[in-house]
This record gives structure tokens, C-alpha cells and sequence, in this order.
């Protein structure tokens, strides 16, 4: 062996310096035994050696992805950018990786490296040459996209927004109705165990190249196809038949973490999702790779597959809604996401929050992905910018047409009853920055301001749902989104207002929300603003429905004709027994909600009128107990109460926990609970993380489902 040979430096050891650098990249907080950095930022290694660093020694790292990160991936190669490499004596350049001495001290060097703020995404394998030699140590490196860096594409300025669309693991997710809103806690867990190695495992099942993994467009993009599992086996499978016997309830999930666990565990799509599961776990997915995310609650959003802004609903001589004859819907709510990155790829003016949603609901460039939308072009009815704008832009801005189906001699005449032109859109909402509450952001995709009398300052305000005054941003909204869609009559329609003759109005009384087992007891009011008599028919239906406006169950309706004969008003009693919805409640594993259509005909005119009110259930609560403070390795107690208040029994009760940074999902079997019945489930907890933690509980039978309640406790050290 030559002399030069026997001097040559070898490579002993490497030290990652991960919760050094964890610090400083704010990715201590990642469950996972690698190091994990953070792009644009720089991050330091310690290399150990069988001698002392010499001037003319060559020491290069190496870092690479593909054949030996990616299971049949391609060999690494300098030339596509998945080798990287770099001596410890190159000149720094911020397009480009590098690597630097910092200090040497006896036979130990530490290295800073450098990686440009549009690095790509990714697991790198960590390798480290001197001269002819390579120590590979088996080091993964994980790295992320940036908020924290001016010069990457996701930077956000605001430490507050960070800390809350990156760094914050818990939140909630808005449903019900707009009427009745309700917050749905949910832990987003990006940073539990197997859940960032499970994004890693979806970034590689992309198949994304390397140089698309730089760009937070085509990420995002990407994920929101990835999250469903329509075309590409990704993580969730949607479905909303109200039968989930062969997996688990939509309504059962209290997070993202068990979900994304189990999937990169099985490698086979998680049964089951709905909306709102498929954002929180899109909302865990963009927050763990570094992309700052929230989740979004649209009420009354409407599902327009015409592209004509126009959401028609038929209901029959019963008044009654038939499913069968549209493929347009009204959910009562859709939960989707915002993510917020620069758009380099558009015109300026369109960086900031863009909607993506992973609910699989209509093809887009041939898959189920949704998105990303710029916000800016939503509001600003800039339709023909990608991604998927036009779809958005109805969800929150199309009208609402209800019809009524008639049989004239054998066949169906279709009679327009009215259209509302401010009932899509309604209330959109996302969890406040660094409070519990609920944030209403529906500016953000759409205009709403009016012009007040005698030129008063514009003031927010929401119109009943025949209110026609339009703003002039909304009326150049509408005419932009309007030239790109198939809708040229929308403006006019909106714009055109006739008064009644009859002067006839529909309202209903009564309580808005009811208690399962209680019977349904309205009154339907009519009123007519004209002092001559009329005869009117009247019509009411009553009806079952899921979220989605899917028809479950018809529950009765009424006929009956009425004069007003100069009165100011009719009460018109609708009532319901409870056994007439009780069994279906139990039958459809949805949480549903009754709808009551009213159409009202005046005999003399012809003139049609209707309304329509949602009724939500109420439920009993669940009560937690346990202290509000404890410290790490301290074990404690967490009880769970309910007692049943109902006047009917609660069938096959199930309870699901889950506490993160303490437990898994649990999940309690509490059997049949009686009228007055209670049950107590304990769980022991035991933390491992300081800071503010939260315990989510949800409770489903067969009659009652989605009972949920949050409890935060205060870790010390």
C-alpha cells in the first residue's frame, strides 16, 4: 500500500446535530428520528474522521434521491438534480447547493450547508466522500418547504399566521347549516408518528420529478388528487350511502393522524371519507410538508355541473324534492382548503391563499383533483385562471332555481318558482389565527359590499335571499365570471325584479332545532300585503336529508287552501310524530337534518310563491373530566360522561378518543343506553410534550350521531 494511501482521510462517523437544528428549522416538534430541515435555510452536520483535516484534503458531501430513496426510482444523477454534490470548500451561491467548513476542532469538522430557497422537496440520502472514498452512514434528510423564507414560494410574513397554518396541530372543522353552524374539533397531527414518512410515500407515489417537487402549485395540486383515492389509490375513499358497515363512519374520525398512519401502514385507502375528512387530512399533509394550509367551510355551497351558475332544484305537486331529475346540489356545507404560496405561473396580483379541495366531485384534467384557485381570482370573477376557477366561483356565487314539476296530460310541465340569487355562499368560514373561535372570511371570495343611502360608507351586510341590490364589484364580478361560463342571462335575471299582485308572503314558526324523539310541531304563516281577498293552494312537504341535500326519507306533506280575505295573517299547523322519522334516523348511518319546502298558488293570478326552512338536531353533551393542568411522565385520569336526555333509546353507542401527545384513537363499546341512562369511560394519559393539548371526544349510536366535545389541558415541564 502506497504512503498516500495509508494517510488518506477516512470518514468515521457523521452527526446530524438534529435537535440543534430541529430549533432553528421549527421542526422539533416532527415525531420521527431523522433530521428534518427545512429549505432556503441553513443547517449544520459534524463529521468525524480518523485524523486531522489537512488543507489539501478533498471532502465533499453528497446528497441524492431516487433508486435508493424512492422504491423503483430512478438512479440518482447529477444531471436531472437528484445527486447532489458539493465540496466543503466551494463558494456559496444561493441558486445552488453548498457546503462549508464552519470550524474544525481535532479530528472533528463542523459543516454548514446550504440549500436554495426552491430546493425540491423530499427525502435526500446522506452520503460523504474524501478523495476516492464514500461513507455512507444510512442518514435520511427531510426536507421542507419554507414559510419562514422570504425567498420560498409558501413565505408567510406573519409569525401569528405561521403558528397557526403551519405549526398549529389541532383546530376545527365548521358544519351544520348556515343557520346553525357548529365546530367539529379535529386534530390534524402532522407532526405524529408515520404521518410525515406517509407524505413522503404519497410525494413518491406521484411520481412527480424532481423538479416539479420545487413548486408548491404542482404540489398542492397534486395532494388534492392523492387524498381521494378515485384514480390513483391515494389515502381516503369517499362515500355517502349512509352504509359504512365495511369500514369506519365518516362521522366516527376525530383526526388526520390514525388515518395517514393506517395508510402508510396498509398502503390501500382508508375506509371512509366525506368533505370535511378530506380536508382535514389535506389541511395535515400541506401543514407537515410546509405549506402553510387551513381548512374552509362553505354554507349553502352549491354543486353546478352546467357551468351556467345556475343550481336548479325540482320539487313535486307534493312539494316534495326529486332527486332524479338534476345532477346539481346544494350541500348544506362543503369544507375544502386554502393554501398560501406565490402563483409565479399567473399574471401579478394573484399570490396569496389559493382554494384546492381533495373531495372527489368533479374531473379536472382527468383525475379528481380540485385546484390551487387564487382567492383574488375567485372574488374577482378572473374564472379563466387555473386552477379549476370556474367550478370555485359557483360554489359560492351560483344562484339557486327551484321548480315545480307538474303532470299536464300525462306529461311534466316545469314551473319555475323562484330563483334566489344571495342563498349559495353563505357564511365561509375557517378557524380564527390563535383563537378558539370561528372566523368568517366569506370576503375573501366574494364581494358584499352595498352602498349605503346618501352616500354612506360601504358596510358588510347579508341580504335576505330575494334581495337584488348589487354592488358595482359584484356586478363587474358576475359580468367577468359570466363571459367565461355559460350563463349570459345570470346578470339580467339578477338584475330583473317583478312585484307580486297578490302580495302574498310565506314564513314558518316554531323551534329551528329539534330534539330526536320530539315530535315536529311548525306553524306556516301567510301573509298577504294587499287588502283585496285571494285564494291560495298551499302546499308543505317534510323531509329527510343528508348534508348533501341526498333525499332520505319523505315524511309527510299537506294540502290546503286558504283566503286571506283581508287577514294579516294564516297559521297553518305542520305537525310530525316522532315515529315517522325515528326509524330512518337509525337506518342511515348519516347525521341528517328536515327540510320543509312551502308552495303557495294564487287561484286568481296564477302567481307561485315558496319557501324553505331547515331543521337541525340537538343533542345531549358529553362532559369531561380531568384536571386542567398536569407535567410530563405524570400519568392522569380522563373521564368521559354522558347521560342520555332523550325520550328514545340510544342503540349501539360506540365513543371514540383520541389525545395527541397522550393517546391514540380509542375506541369505547358502551352498548344501549336507555332514556336517563349514563355511562363513565375512563382512559389514562400519560404526556410526553409540553404546551396546550386537547382531548377530542365523539359519540355515534344508530339514532344519534357526530355528538363532539373538546377538552384542553396545559402540560408543564
Amino acid at each position: 500500500m502506497s504512503k498516500g494511501a495509508e494517510n488518506q482521510l477516512q470518514t468515521l462517523g457523521v452527526d446530524l446535530l438534529k435537535w440543534q437544528n430541529a430549533r432553528l428549522h421549527h421542526t422539533d416538534a416532527y415525531d420521527n428520528k431523522s433530521l428534518i430541515v427545512r429549505r432556503g435555510q441553513e443547517f449544520q452536520l459534524k463529521l468525524m474522521f480518523d485524523r486531522e483535516l489537512k488543507d489539501n484534503d478533498r471532502v465533499g458531501l453528497q446528497f441524492s434521491f431516487g433508486k435508493n430513496i424512492i422504491p423503483n426510482g430512478d438512479k440518482p444523477m447529477k444531471s436531472n438534480g437528484t445527486l447532489l454534490a458539493m465540496t466543503l470548500r466551494s463558494q456559496q451561491d444561493s441558486q445552488c447547493w453548498s457546503a462549508k467548513i464552519a470550524n474544525t476542532n481535532g479530528k472533528e469538522c463542523l459543516v454548514t450547508v446550504a440549500s436554495p430557497a426552491d430546493a425540491a422537496i423530499g427525502k435526500y440520502l446522506l452520503s460523504v466522500k474524501t478523495g476516492a472514498k464514500v461513507y455512507n452512514p444510512g442518514n435520511t434528510v427531510y426536507l421542507l418547504f419554507n414559510p419562514w423564507c422570504k425567498a420560498d414560494a409558501v413565505f408567510m410574513p406573519s409569525d401569528a399566521e405561521r403558528l397557526e397554518y403551519v405549526l398549529n396541530d389541532t383546530g376545527y372543522l365548521y358544519v351544520g347549516s348556515s343557520e346553525k353552524i357548529f365546530a367539529k374539533p379535529w386534530n390534524f397531527g402532522q407532526f405524529e408518528e408515520d404521518v410525515l414518512d406517509s407524505c413522503m410515500y404519497l410525494l413518491d407515489k406521484s411520481g412527480l420529478k424532481q423538479n416539479f417537487r420545487k413548486d408548491p402549485v404542482t404540489v398542492s395540486r397534486t395532494m388534492s388528487a392523492l387524498v381521494n383515492s378515485n384514480d390513483d389509490a391515494g389515502v381516503l375513499l369517499g362515500n355517502w350511502s349512509g352504509n359504512y358497515g365495511s369500514g369506519t363512519s365518516p362521522l366516527a374520525w376525530t383526526g388526520s393522524a390514525t388515518i395517514l398512519q393506517k395508510y402508510y401502514k396498509t398502503k390501500k385507502p382508508i375506509c371512509f371519507g366525506q368533505c370535511w375528512v378530506f380536508s382535514g387530512v389535506l389541511t395535515t399533509v400541506m401543514r407537515c410538508l410546509g405549506i402553510p394550509a387551513r381548512s374552509v367551510s362553505n354554507f349553502a355551497s352549491a354543486h353546478d355541473t352546467q357551468e351556467n351558475l345556475k343550481v336548479d332544484i325540482f320539487l313535486n305537486e307534493c312539494g316534495e324534492k326529486v332527486d332524479k331529475l338534476t345532477t346539481d346540489s346544494v350541500w348544506n356545507f362543503h369544507v375544502w382548503n386554502d393554501v398560501w404560496m406565490k402563483r409565479s405561473d399567473l399574471p401579478e396580483g394573484f399570490d396569496g391563499w389559493q382554494a384546492i379541495d381533495a373531495t372527489p366531485q368533479e374531473i379536472s384534467q382527468g383525475i379528481f383533483q380540485c385546484g390551487p384557485s387564487p382567492l383574488k381570482a375567485i372574488r374577482s370573477g378572473e374564472v379563466y385562471l387555473p386552477y379549476d376557477s370556474k367550478f370555485i366561483f359557483a360554489e359560492v356565487n351560483a344562484d339557486k332555481v327551484y321548480w315545480l314539476v307538474k303532470n299536464v296530460a300525462g306529461k311534466d310541465k316545469y314551473i319555475k318558482l323562484r330563483e334566489e340569487t344571495k342563498a349559495i355562499g353563505k357564511n365561509i368560514s375557517t378557524k380564527a389565527i390563535g383563537k378558539n373561535m370561528r372566523e368568517d372570511i366569506t370576503a375573501q371570495y366574494k364581494f358584499l359590499e352595498v352602498l349605503g343611502p346618501c352616500g354612506q360608507k360601504p358596510k358588510i351586510f347579508e341580504p335576505s335571499p330575494s334581495f337584488n341590490l348589487w354592488s358595482s364589484e359584484e356586478r363587474k364580478t358576475m359580468e367577468k365570471a359570466c363571459s367565461f361560463l355559460r350563463c349570459s342571462d345570470t346578470v339580467d335575471a339578477r338584475l330583473s325584479s317583478s312585484p307580486l299582485t297578490a302580495g302574498i308572503q310565506l314564513k314558518t314558526d316554531g323551534e329551528k332545532s329539534l330534539w330526536p324523539g320530539n315530535p315536529i310541531d311548525l306553524k306556516i304563516i301567510v301573509n298577504s300585503t294587499s287588502t283585496e281577498s285571494w285564494t291560495a293552494s298551499l302546499t308543505a312537504s317534510c323531509q329527510l336529508q343528508s348534508y348533501t341535500g341526498k333525499v332520505e326519507a319523505n315524511l309527510g306533506f299537506i294540502k290546503q287552501t286558504v283566503q286571506t280575505e283581508g287577514k294579516p295573517a294564516i297559521e297553518i299547523p305542520l305537525n310530525v310524530a316522532a315515529d315517522t322519522y325515528i326509524k330512518t334516523l337509525a337506518s342511515v348511518e348519516d347525521e341528517l337534518l328536515i327540510k320543509v319546502n312551502i308552495i303557495a298558488e294564487v287561484q286568481e293570478t296564477g302567481e307561485k310563491v315558496s319557501d324553505e326552512l331547515t331543521l337541525a338536531f340537538q343533542y345531549p353533551s358529553i362532559k369531561v373530566e380531568m384536571p386542567e393542568t398536569a407535567k410530563i411522565n405524570e400519568a392522569f385520569t380522563c373521564a368521559f360522561v354522558f347521560k342520555n336526555t332523550l325520550a328514545i333509546p340510544l342503540e349501539k353507542c360506540k365513543l371514540y378518543v383520541e389525545g395527541l401527545g397522550f393517546f391514540k384513537m380509542e375506541i369505547f363499546d358502551e352498548g344501549d343506553i336507555r332514556p336517563g341512562g349514563i355511562f363513565k369511560s375512563k382512559i389514562i394519559c400519560h404526556p410526553k410534550k409540553a404546551g396546550e393539548k386537547k382531548i377530542i371526544a365523539q359519540l355515534n349510536s344508530l339514532q344519534v350521531k357526530g355528538i363532539s366535545v373538546e377538552k384542553i389541558i396545559i402540560i408543564t415541564e
